[in-house]
């Protein structure tokens, strides 16, 4: 008798933490699962429409970063250019930098040098919609927050929404798993919330998990401290006390991204960042172009060019592997195109939640109404 009381008690507080949760998070909700959803396929979508995106593959060297970012500092003098990636073979080469504080990404050709297109963040449509999905458009310090908070309330809300939705005897729980298709739409409705929620409340804690990954540091470190079983490993820490020295005639950049493209010949993706003369001049490489993951990290002396430390996909942790495939299992890259597609029909399924439970409130809030007259 004890233990009913107790499930029916779990049950209504859980009940209200649900509904009251919702309705505080549920249009914040909507708008990061509708812009997740309509980002999943960005990079698709604008090659289909956007010539800058690809160039003729040449049987020469691409052109050095020095040289890249001297072509983007004629075109836009001042601008920073401390992130240049080389996207692949048949692709531009893009610059990162912040001119009269707008971000842009520079698209140069890798082979001659000659500038593609200029993508200014405050007006391209998917960086918009990006922006919209990580801080709602708000200044990003508080923008993070809000979607951060959100997005814990929204796992509060799967768990109490299995609560609530856990028959109250075991026999039930095939019935319990199954959508009345031939109901009136009041009861379908009821019943895509529940039941699709149970069947995907999974992949969306784990969607919402890696989401959490880009708002709090300590999401970071507790997926590393998971991943490595509460071992901090050495080997995951980059040098970072640099030596300072005579600086060669050559650009180090240069040196450092050709050695790089020596050391992982047949990766597709390299990309060179630099942070002055204090910092090591940090090199990556991705097997895949327009694929963020299994990347190797090299770390060059920032005035020698010399090879300070090796950071090869194989030899990082499991707790690092986990932090770098966050973006992937995110957006549902790391699986290719069956994992980006899952990752779009999660994201609506997400998004329809909010309205369909206001459905089920508003439903039962008139019903009250009507009872009490």
């Amino acid at each position: 008798m004890k233990k009913n009381k107790n499930k029916k008690l779990l049950k209504k507080w859980a009940g209200r933490l649900h509904l009251w949760l919702g309705l505080l998070t549920g249009l914040i909700v909507l708008i990061v699962a509708l812009t997740g959803c309509i980002y999943v396929f960005h990079d698709e979508i604008k090659d289909a429409l956007y010539d800058y995106r690809f160039v003729e593959e040449q049987k020469v060297d691409y052109l050095p970063p020095s040289e890249i970012k001297n072509i983007v500092q004629e075109n836009y003098p001042g601008t920073t250019d401390d992130f240049v990636l080389y996207v692949g073979k048949d692709r531009p080469v893009a610059v990162y930098g912040v001119h009269e504080e707008t971000l842009y990404y520079y698209y140069l050709n890798p082979y001659t040098g000659e500038f593609l297109y200029a993508q200014d963040f405050t007006k391209d449509f998917f960086e918009i919609v990006k922006a919209l999905h990580m801080y709602l458009l708000l200044p990003q310090d508080i923008g993070r927050q809000v979607v951060g908070v959100s997005t814990i309330i929204f796992i509060l809300m799967l768990i109490t929404g299995i609560i609530l939705w856990w028959p109250k005897k075991l026999k039930n729980l095939k019935k319990s798993l199954k959508i009345k298709w031939n109901a009136r739409w009041r009861r379908l409705n009821y019943d895509l919330h529940n039941i699709s929620g149970f069947y995907l409340h999974i992949l969306a804690l784990i969607v919402a998990i890696t989401g959490l990954y880009f708002s709090y540091d300590w999401v970071k470190s507790g997926i590393y401290f998971v991943g490595n079983l509460g071992e901090d490993v050495q080997t995951d820490h980059h040098i970072e006390d640099i030596e300072q020295k005579e600086r060669i005639p050559e650009e180090p950049i240069d040196i450092a991204f050709f050695e790089t493209i020596k050391l992982a010949p047949e990766n597709e993706m390299y990309f060179v960042w630099t942070e002055g003369d204090d910092h090591p001049v940090v090199t990556g490489a991705y097997p895949e172009s327009l694929d963020y993951d299994h990347q190797a990290n090299y770390y060059f002396h920032p005035q020698t060019a010399e090879l300070l430390q090796e950071q090869t996909y194989a030899s990082k942790s499991t707790g690092m592997k986990l932090q770098e495939m966050s973006y992937g299992i995110h957006t549902g890259q790391y699986f290719g195109l069956t994992g980006k597609i899952i990752a779009f029909i999660l994201s609506l399924f997400v998004a329809s939640l909010p309205i369909s439970g206001f459905v089920i409130w508003w439903g039962r809030k008139n019903r009250m109404k009507h009872l009490t007259r």
